[in-house]
């Protein structure tokens, strides 16, 4: 007989997850209504979303744009029981937007693979498109590229070796971004 204590899984709303972790010091994402901790990023990890989120952010002031750009802890509602933290996210639609977080579809979305691949390369993907995001980046520390999906033109990514000048494409490629000038 197995005498295993079964582990409790809960199910909560957006409303019921912002309620529950609002003390949390913990990094976590709601994830089809369970709550998932998410570990530290690694310094790597955060160098190319501080940089990514700076380039996007100068694009925006320079072009007199009117996008927000968003670098982690800021969450993105996509559903009822989704509740994500991309690493970086720009969002146009002003709409959208409070001060602690985005409803819906941001334009683009950034996540930096730090440890669990398969959120990042299938549950996140299927999440975000979804969802309506126009543009979703992976970027992948372990193997050195980027893969860029534009979910208007195709389901199939377009991918970057670290050294390749990524266009961005909800700006009309207007601005190119070469990760390897982020690391060191």
């Amino acid at each position: 007989m197995n005498t295993a204590k079964k582990e409790e899984t809960f199910f909560y709303t957006a409303e019921e997850y912002y309620a529950v972790t609002r003390n949390y010091d913990a990094k976590t994402e709601l994830h089809e209504g369970e709550i998932v901790y998410q570990a530290s990023p690694s310094a790597r990890h955060n160098d190319v979303s501080f940089e990514l989120t700076a380039e996007f952010k100068k694009f925006v002031r320079d072009n007199q744009g009117k996008c927000k750009v968003h670098l982690l802890n800021f969450d993105v509602q996509l559903t009822r029981n989704i509740v994500l933290v991309p690493d970086v996210v720009v969002i146009c639609d002003p709409d959208k937007l409070d001060d602690k977080r985005c409803y819906g579809a941001p334009d683009l979305v950034v996540e930096v693979v730090s440890s669990d691949r398969k959120v990042d390369f299938v549950k996140k993907l299927h999440w975000y498109e979804e969802a309506g995001v126009k543009e979703y980046w992976i970027v992948d520390l372990k193997y050195r590229r980027t893969h860029v999906y534009v979910f208007a033109d195709t389901d199939t990514p377009v991918t970057y070796e670290f050294d390749e000048p990524i266009p961005v494409g909800i700006w009309d490629d207007r601005l190119h971004v070469t990760i390897s000038e982020y690391l060191s």
